[in-house]
């Protein structure tokens, strides 16, 4: 029987309405989802406009009661918006934040990014803390959402309804959304804040660095900048520049307050050492604090009469020695942060080398003076002097830095080791003990996760182990003694050692080792040590290309293949090491001989094997390395070597 005209109509009409009401209420979510837009936009460095603005069209548009948005700072979770509901609750709802992250059980549930709903929060499964708080505040059912940023949970949104049952689907989805846009508020604000913050330090650095070049003969005027800056940016009551001469601490500098407390200031310097605390304090070279002034007797007074409760000291230190200190106060009490201590040691750095400056200035003049050369020849060995400076500077920093890291990773390694054989000791000694099945399983587990981080940390710091050597390696100058040397017989070693280290990182490495040695390249004079990891080197970048080759091929043919050949050429004698591998680009082959410029992934290249290698080559040896390539088929290095060695004996 079919249906009537009007029974018709009126499903055309119903269906019409569906359709009006689907269409208003996606509108609605769209509005808002572009006004959260709008006041991301209009609020780039403060994020709580976006969380009120989130709350309330949750709260609208979910159907709720009320609804909340919490963000975790430090370890601690924060109430940054929410919708009000009674004084009484609201104030309740207050009272509840901010709190440790691990005293609140919602955060355990949401920790990982799952969405999580009590439909009843009567329910016996209901934390308790969420059950009390559903009471105060007059709901029955609430839906949380966490905000996670790359994986990690930087807060949560909270909607709530007076009546049970769970949120519809597109309800949560539309709460998903709306996280993903508290997420942007916050990093947006988080970015814009550190870039202002960089700016602003890098502003005041340059300031003082224009300071420098504008006063190379006298430092009080790199002094009172460091103060003002130093001052502005921590926030400070006041700072003050001291310089040590004569065995006392002397005022050069200081940011004045008022005029009795600044007349107090300048009358207690020169003070000698043994009456000035701050100068054992920082005599090690660390920055150190006083979080409350009243608590230190030494500087109690002078605070009072300042007007400050807290101080920051920062030493000024040049080659391990204390030349002066800069002392940067609050007047509240409580711990400098972390950034405000780098901040003033950088600046404290600064004053170094204005110090240095001055003097070396001081020195150039005074010598220019006594040798009467002309401008040219002076102008000549500043060049010479500053460029070697920069040079021996980068090698001693590069030496410094890698030697300093190498004893606590080297601690970092071995412990990670042995703490991951005693997680199988650990288990070994659980064995026999009688748990409970879910106990053991959570044993296991933790033990299990243990384990496997300890993995890496291994992993890691071997990566980092591996770094540090090609950091040592890339500042020496030269290694071991340069003699006469066999070029094919160095070759011929360089491919055994870099084929049997290969295979033994990776035992099913398989590749074809070709050799075109001439009889005739003969011997030449060279640091044996120094192209042997110049070959090491070179071979070991064949390895890789052609294992991503043969990764990558499609083509059931290929054969890696790694070639390496010697030729003579009179004064010179040629190496080539050729692969059959990936190739280079264009856009990659005018930097890979740029230190720190690598290709390969993370924790497979340091990017200073090319870098040494040409360095080797060419600084070292006074040679020539050049590089011919065709993506997707081959590359071939070409070394020249003098035979004889322009360097005179023990060099390098």
């Amino acid at each position: 029987m079919s249906n009537s005209p009007n029974n018709i109509a009126d499903e055309l009409a119903a269906e019409n309405a569906r359709l009006r009401s689907e269409l208003a209420i996606a509108r609605d979510r769209q509005s808002a989802s572009a006004e959260i837009l709008r006041t991301i936009a209009a609020s780039p460095s403060d994020a709580r406009p976006v969380f009120e603005a989130i709350a309330s069209s949750s709260k609208r548009l979910l159907g709720g009661f009320s609804a909340t948005v919490l963000q975790f700072i430090g370890d601690e979770l924060h109430l940054v918006a929410y919708t009000p509901t009674s004084p009484e609750a609201d104030e309740g709802l207050k009272a509840s934040f901010p709190r440790k992250i691990t005293e609140f059980p919602t955060f355990a549930l949401v920790r990982g990014g799952e969405t999580i709903q009590f439909p009843d929060s009567e329910a016996e499964d209901v934390p308790e803390l969420n059950r009390d708080l559903a009471r105060l505040r007059g709901f029955r059912s609430v839906l949380f959402m966490p905000l996670m940023n790359r994986g990690t949970p930087v807060g949560m949104i909270s909607v709530t309804r007076t009546v049970t049952g769970a949120f519809a689907p597109d309800l949560v989805q539309l709460l998903q959304t709306f996280a993903d846009q508290a997420v942007i508020a916050i990093e947006n604000a988080r970015l814009f804040n550190e870039t202002k913050a960089a700016l602003e330090r890098q502003t005041a650095t340059a300031d003082i660095l224009k300071v420098m070049a504008a006063s190379p003969s006298d430092v009080q005027p790199v002094f009172d900048a460091i103060a003002a800056n130093a001052n502005r940016l921590i926030g400070g009551f006041s700072t003050a520049v001291l310089r040590y001469a004569d065995g006392a601490a002397h005022l050069a500098a200081f940011t004045p307050t008022d005029p009795a407390g600044d007349r107090v200031l300048q009358a207690s310097f020169p003070v000698r050492f043994a009456q000035f605390p701050p100068y054992g304090l920082v005599a090690n070279g660390t920055a150190a604090q006083l979080p409350d002034t009243e608590l230190e007797p030494a500087a109690r007074d002078i605070a009072r009469a300042r007007g400050y409760r807290s101080m920051l000291f920062a030493p000024l230190m040049s080659e391990g020695e204390a030349i002066g200190i800069i002392i940067a106060t609050r007047r509240a009490t409580g711990a400098f942060a972390e950034h405000h201590v780098r901040l003033l040691q950088t600046f404290a750095d600064q004053a170094v080398i204005a110090i240095k400056n001055v003097s070396l200035f001081n020195e150039v003049a005074n010598r220019t003076e006594e040798l009467a050369k002309s401008l040219d020849e002076l102008r000549a060995a500043q060049n010479r002097l500053v460029q070697t400076e920069k040079l021996a500077s980068l090698g001693q920093l590069t030496a410094g830095i890698a030697h300093e890291i190498k004893n606590p990773l080297n601690f970092v390694n071995n412990f990670a080791s042995v703490s991951a054989e005693l997680t199988d000791e650990l288990n070994e000694v659980l064995a026999p003990v009688s748990l409970a099945a879910d106990i053991r399983a959570e044993v296991d587990e933790l033990t299990g996760l243990l384990k496997d981080n300890l993995g890496k940390v291994v992993q890691h710091g071997r990566r980092a182990d591996s770094i540090v050597k090609n950091m040592l390696l890339h500042s020496r100058e030269g290694g071991g003694e340069h003699r006469i040397s066999d070029i094919n017989a160095v070759v011929e070693e360089s491919l055994t050692l870099a084929y049997h280290g290969a295979r033994a990182e990776q035992p099913q490495f398989d590749v074809t080792l070709e050799r075109d040695l001439d009889p005739a390249a003969g011997s030449a004079d060279v640091f044996p040590q120094e192209i042997t990891r110049v070959l090491l080197n070179l071979i070991g970048n064949g390895f890789h290309a052609v294992a991503k080759r043969k990764a990558e091929s499609e083509a059931a043919g290929y054969e890696p293949v790694v070639t390496a050949a010697t030729r003579d050429r009179g004064d010179q004698v040629e190496i080539r090491i050729r692969d059959n591998g990936t190739g280079i680009p264009d856009e990659v082959k005018e930097k890979m001989f740029n230190p720190f410029f690598t290709t390969k992934p993370a924790g497979e290249g340091t990017g200073l094997g090319l870098s040494m290698s040409h360095d080797i080559v060419v600084k070292q040896h006074g040679g020539t390395i050049e590089v011919a390539t065709k993506p997707g088929e081959f590359t071939e290095f070409t070394i020249l070597l003098p035979r004889k060695s322009s360097l005179p004996d023990g060099a390098g």
